[in-house]
């Protein structure tokens, strides 16, 4: 909760109740699906301020702009070295490799998002992938859903096995002082077999049912991927951005910079690259191109959004429910790891799991005494690191990827709706939940 900061809500009204009401009422439209999550978003965020449940000054506080830095700088990159052709070429090259088969195309997503969620982090790596899904299905002539959808669960699982990968991650590793390695060590085992079994789910559900014709399947294979190259300085170009930019989010402890600043940095230096040797006039167009294709349905929800969540944490909601879980385990570190893991997976499914974590992260250290002190607590972290990444799967606003794919899809005119969504992933959820526990209780309690 903030400290220099007191909502006085209109007409004396109790800001915890305020902001909850605002906050459900917001996700009661986004399921609704009848106007669009901006809107709504940006509304409830007017709504928030306007009431005096938060100033402007604080409500400005609650924006991550390191996550709209990152989202927007990654989405110019992609707009501009799109263009080159790099990603249908990558798309042929990819169906090719499985045979043109939408059984093997669906597990290779999977596994190519899984592993670069871990080394990358889920959001961007779901922005680069996902344009390349499209180009596949688009090819074959098949239903993008299933994929993307598929991408969107592999990138939250991936992103969870290591320290860089889910900013809750990050929050927690920095907090309690887990390493890299740690992440790796104790949480990378259970991640690979959930995705194992989330990739033989989906198998299940679709995999198996989805068909490409003969035709094809044989016009994929025989397509020269080379020849979609329309672009061959502007794709090098690219290349080395991207690579820089994945080095530098790699590495951005070391260089002691913010994913925003150097995805922003690399999306400048290409811009510059795209342009300098175009007259002024052309330069224009293609900056104002590359800007339009930016997923600002996206990026708006997640400020209005934003706003909304950090009023919720302002009244002290956040706050009063974990006072609730450090009560009710009392010294049982078991029972704390179940309750732990299951509250942040519910929590994660319908609200952001930043501020979130950011409340956890106090509670549990207070917790230490009861437990024998820090060193004891360490299966605390994982079950909320577990939870909290796992529990973003449940459903469409869970996560950031989710809706950075969501948005990719509905510019492109498919339907990626909140319902339709979570009727998929919130049992696929509980099932990797489930695992969790069996994994935590049979490791650590």
């Amino acid at each position: 909760m903030t400290d220099h900061f007191t909502p006085q809500v209109i007409f004396g009204l109790d800001p915890m109740w305020f902001t909850t009401v605002v906050l459900c009422v917001t996700y009661a439209i986004i399921v609704w699906d009848r106007v669009d999550r901006a809107i709504i978003a940006l509304v409830a965020a007017g709504i928030i301020v306007l009431s005096g449940a938060l100033d402007q000054a604080e409500a400005l506080k609650g924006i991550d702009w390191n996550t709209i830095g990152t989202l927007a700088g990654l989405m110019i990159i992609t707009s501009i070295a799109q263009r080159s052709g790099v990603f249908q070429y990558a798309a042929i090259r990819s169906a090719q490799v499985a045979r043109a088969h939408p059984a093997a195309l669906l597990l290779l997503v999977q596994l190519v998002t899984f592993f670069v969620s871990a080394i990358l982090n889920n959001v961007s790596t779901v922005l680069l992938v996902a344009p390349v899904t499209l180009a596949i299905t688009r090819e074959l002539q098949i239903a993008p859903f299933p994929f993307l959808f598929a991408e969107v669960l592999a990138s939250n699982i991936g992103g969870t096995a290591t320290l860089i990968g889910d900013p809750p991650n990050i929050m927690i590793g920095s907090q309690a002082g887990l390493s890299f390695n740690s992440f790796l060590i104790q949480l990378a085992p259970i991640v690979v077999a959930i995705q194992a079994v989330q990739a033989l789910m989906l198998h299940l559900i679709w995999g198996r049912a989805t068909h490409a014709t003969v035709e094809n399947r044989l016009r994929v294979m025989t397509m020269d991927a080379r020849a979609v190259i329309v672009d061959l300085p502007l794709l090098l170009q690219s290349i080395a951005v991207l690579f820089v930019v994945i080095v530098g989010l790699i590495f951005e402890d070391q260089l002691h910079l913010e994913p925003a600043t150097i995805s922003m940095g690399g999306a400048a230096v290409l811009m510059l690259l795209d342009n300098w040797e175009h007259p002024r006039e052309k330069q224009t167009d293609n900056v104002t191109r590359t800007l339009t294709d930016v997923e600002w349905v996206t990026i708006f929800f997640f400020v209005g959004l934003f706003i909304v969540v950090h009023a919720v944490e302002v009244s002290g909601l956040l706050q009063l429910l974990a006072a609730k879980l450090a009560a009710v385990t009392g010294n049982n570190i078991a029972l704390g790891g179940v309750i732990i893991l299951w509250m942040s997976a519910l929590l994660a499914a319908i609200v952001d799991n930043i501020p979130f974590v950011a409340v956890m992260i106090p509670v549990i250290k207070s917790m230490a005494p009861a437990y024998g002190g820090a060193e004891h607590i360490a299966p605390l972290w994982w079950c909320l690191s577990l939870g909290a990444c796992l529990g973003g799967n449940g459903t469409l606003i869970g996560a950031t990827a989710n809706l950075t794919v969501a948005g990719v899809a509905e510019r492109n005119g498919i339907a990626f709706g909140f319902v339709k969504y979570t009727l998929y992933a919130l049992p696929m959820m509980i099932v990797s939940i489930l695992i969790c526990q069996l994994y935590v209780w049979l490791r650590y309690f």
